[in-house]
């Protein structure tokens, strides 16, 4: 048996949604450990787009369960219009088939309101947040004043915990000339909601134990990439969480030894949302044919991504942080009609030649990369569904990608669709083939 971890290898928008749709057809499984709403994933399914925030993607598939753990930033505000959205394209949501974890930190509307007023203020030192309240949410649970799915439970222990947290906010709110919030209203506002978060609430480590013991296969999605990570990416240009799969342990309450692979989700070229560091940017035509052909927005945001060239130093360096095994190699159909194609082997600062990219922002934006030029195939692999029948210069470029970064390219995705995959590899191919429903 093998239980899986998803994590984007890049600074996400990988494409992680159809892999992990694929994956969880065969999952028992799928539980959500870090980020929030900020994450966007879409999946497409016989023809039907799905666009998930808070959610899973088994969520979508009849007898899977899904998991929301602890790691998670939950505004439950967004969690229920979520859930009321997807139910008018047939999809049931209710406590078999969705868990949240009762130790869920909740994102309030100051949380989001802060998120706001930050961004607005740096001016050209944004980091391009989605402005979900995501970061000070997290802020908030370091600082063990946050308000927790389990609060919501206890009118009087919800009192106490919105005192708590309201003494710091309005503080801060008040020195920034903005409206002080009541703590009556918000309090007035949990209460009615409550009972409809409440329906979903579980101790997850246990559930996830559980499953565990029945030899469930579980699969746990990333949200975001690693680039992105608090600790790992491009700081301070990055995410409020740890996006590592090292975090899937820590965002769901199950030891190391429940994660047996790894799967990082790769695009064959790279992107990236909001500001900071991008070495193998293409703010020409070509950067703006990629974003055409990949139709590169946003899930969440619509915000239009900054494409560039296949960043080869930066996935080497995700996959030793992360444990990579396996390599899902997404969206190779977008390069079809491009010359000349390169992919960065190495970079130069300041006079030097390095292999990796240093942590200082500062030295982030000064590298510049060191490209290997491959011949365009100039013709279609949309849709290709062996390796044999993808052009000759295309497998040339997908096995000298491998090579390079040090990991098994398992899989190759030709176009949104799921079935349009060339598959190598199945992580899950030792797992234990199980039907039927687990029952929470």
């Amino acid at each position: 048996m093998k239980n899986i971890v998803v994590v984007g290898s890049q600074w996400g928008d990988e494409g992680k949604g159809k892999i992990v749709d694929w994956l969880s057809d065969q999952a028992d499984v799928v539980v959500r450990f870090q980020g929030g709403h900020n994450a966007g994933h879409t999946l497409v399914i016989d023809g039907k787009t799905y666009k998930l925030k808070l959610l899973p993607s088994g969520i979508v598939r009849p007898n899977k369960v899904s998991i929301i753990g602890n790691g998670v930033v939950v505004d439950p505000w967004a969690l229920l219009d979520e859930i009321k959205q997807i139910g008018k394209q047939g999809v049931r949501v209710d406590e078999s088939n969705l868990i949240l974890s009762e130790a869920a930190t909740l994102i309030m509307p100051f949380h989001k309101e802060m998120d706001e007023i930050r961004e607005d203020a740096a001016g050209k030192g944004k980091i391009g947040t989605t402005r979900r309240g995501i970061g000070p949410a997290y802020e908030d649970k370091a600082g063990r004043r946050s308000i927790r799915v389990m609060d919501l439970r206890s009118e009087t222990n919800l009192d106490s915990r919105l005192e708590n947290v309201l003494q710091h906010h309005n503080a801060i709110r008040k020195g920034l000339g903005k409206k002080i919030y009541k703590k009556t209203e918000l309090k007035k506002q949990l209460l009615e909601i409550a009972p409809k978060i409440l329906r979903f609430a579980r101790p997850v480590w246990k559930k996830i134990s559980e499953y565990k013991d029945k030899k469930a296969k579980i699969l746990f999605e990333g949200a975001q990439g690693i680039l992105l990570d608090v600790d790992h990416g491009t700081y301070p240009y990055v995410t409020s969480s740890n996006t590592v799969a090292g975090a899937a342990a820590i965002g769901s309450g199950c030891g190391p030894d429940t994660i047996n692979y790894v799967l990082g989700i790769t695009k064959a070229y790279t992107t990236r949302v909001g500001e900071g560091p991008f070495p193998t940017e293409l703010t020409d035509k070509i950067g703006k044919m990629l974003g055409t052909r990949g139709k590169e927005f946003g899930t969440v945001t619509s915000r239009e991504r900054r494409c560039g060239w296949f960043d080869g130093v930066l996935v080497r360096q995700t996959i030793k942080m992360s444990g990579i095994n396996g390599i899902a190699l997404t969206k190779l159909d977008v390069l079809d009609e491009l010359d000349e194609i390169k992919v960065c082997i190495g970079y130069e600062l300041e006079g030097n030649n390095i292999d990796y990219l240093p942590a200082a922002v500062e030295d982030q934006l000064k590298v510049k990369p060191i490209y290997k030029n491959y011949e365009g195939w100039k013709s279609s692999t949309k849709g290709v569904r062996n390796f044999d029948s993808l052009p000759d210069k295309a497998k040339v470029y997908v096995t000298e990608l491998e090579d390079f970064i040090g990991a098994k390219i398992c899989s190759i995705s030709t176009s949104p669709e799921r079935d349009d995959t060339i598959l190598i590899e199945n992580p899950f191919d030792n797992a234990e083939k199980r039907s039927g429903h687990w029952n929470i």
